[in-house]
């Protein structure tokens, strides 16, 4: 039993220890991940609900938002934040508030659907963008129900400054709103993980073709928001190996290889890697661990960690790990393993819109569970 307790006081140890992320020294290594939750107002502009949801997870050492469309044209989901108006300016700066007021941190996550849209989501219902012309498989949430992708327009090489603008844009009205930083949303099929992968990239140069091409239009976008927030302040999240949204790269490791180089040179203060690996097991494959020797600073990983897979990435060479659905239901949870507390279950059927149930109202740790909640802390 002793041996047992050790190990658990050790585990815990490494996960609530002191890290240095860009320019911000954080006080453990856990990392509320993005997760799109679509609690937002029909025009974007963030909620109470949201307020509070947020504000209740401030224990996070860094809480990074869901993705947040960086333009009208960018919108993926219904109810989903956005940012590119003064009113979603004056309504995040309600979240950046009371995060801060229970002396959190909170980075927004910028992010352009792309393809994985539909013209109901749209303005003047018009096509979505994407690097390629190619349609998706699956289906999207619309106010008519789910219904079928359909083929986007394809971006001209004209219009790409403009799209890099609109996350430099997005970025000054992030600093606006008090925002401690951004993740440029890189991963999971939408926009600039279409031009990355050359399964959903068909184009020719200059964004096109090679691996540098196709990583040219994310490292523009990183450069740009770096240039307003800092590099300090800036990261990047990306997904080699996640199918999800239709994706697939015939090339993953120079791919990623590439582009991890690419934004290393920029001084960014984090890589936050999607772990998952849904990728066929025929053709070329990699092991993602290979793009922590390429990358310069904080390595953040994510992949359903629990707590004693969690210390073992960090032991592995991770710098922190996000925490998805344990945060979902547990917004105390750095609070939870400190205590060795049992954790709540998350709900899945109220991860995606709804009302307060499923959102706000997990229950935090009591004062006779042996350690304080974020709730208590900050009170």
């Amino acid at each position: 039993m002793k041996a047992t307790n050790e190990m658990k006081n050790n585990t815990t140890a490494s996960l609530l220890s002191i890290g240095q992320l860009g320019r911000y020294e954080l006080p453990t290594r856990m990392i509320m991940a993005p997760m799109t939750r679509m609690r937002a107002h029909g025009d974007g502009v963030p909620s109470d609900m949201m307020v509070t949801y947020y504000s209740q997870r401030a224990c996070a050492a860094l809480i990074i938002s869901e993705a947040t469309a960086v333009s009208a044209q960018g919108v993926g989901y219904m109810n989903a934040p956005r940012l590119y108006t003064e009113e979603h300016v004056r309504g995040w700066a309600r979240v950046t508030s009371a995060v801060h007021a229970r002396g959190g941190r909170i980075f927004v996550q910028l992010f352009h659907a792309g393809r994985i849209s539909h013209p109901s989501l749209l303005p003047g219902t018009g096509l979505p963008v994407a690097p390629s012309a190619i349609r998706p498989k699956g289906r999207v949430h619309t106010p008519e129900g789910r219904v079928p992708y359909v083929t986007p327009r394809c971006v001209t090489d004209e219009e790409i400054p403009r799209l890099v603008d609109e996350f430099k844009v997005a970025a000054q009205l992030a600093a606006a709103a008090g925002f401690d930083g951004a993740e440029i949303h890189a991963a999971n099929g939408y926009l600039l993980d279409q031009f990355l992968r050359n399964g959903a990239n068909h184009r020719q140069a200059p964004y096109g073709g090679s691996p540098k091409n196709r990583a040219r239009f994310l490292t523009e976008v990183a450069d740009a928001v770096a240039s307003v927030l800092g590099a300090g302040s800036t990261g990047v999240r990306l997904s080699p190996l996640h199918r999800f949204n239709d994706m697939s790269d015939s090339e993953p490791r120079e791919t990623f290889t590439t582009a991890v180089k690419a934004l290393d040179k920029l001084g960014l203060a984090y890589l936050h890697l999607v772990e998952k690996d849904d990728a066929p097991l025929v053709g070329p494959r990699f092991e993602l661990s290979r793009l922590r020797a390429l990358w310069s600073s904080a390595l953040v990983v994510n992949e359903d960690y629990d707590r004693v897979r969690a210390a073992a990435a960090l032991a592995r060479g991770a710098d922190f790990i996000s925490f998805g659905k344990l945060f979902i239901a547990n917004p105390d949870l750095p609070r939870r393993f400190l205590a060795d507390a049992r954790l709540n279950s998350p709900r899945s059927d109220s991860f995606y819109g709804g009302d307060s149930q499923g959102y706000i109202d997990y229950p935090f740790l009591s004062a006779d569970d042996g350690a304080s909640s974020c709730e208590a802390q900050s009170a």
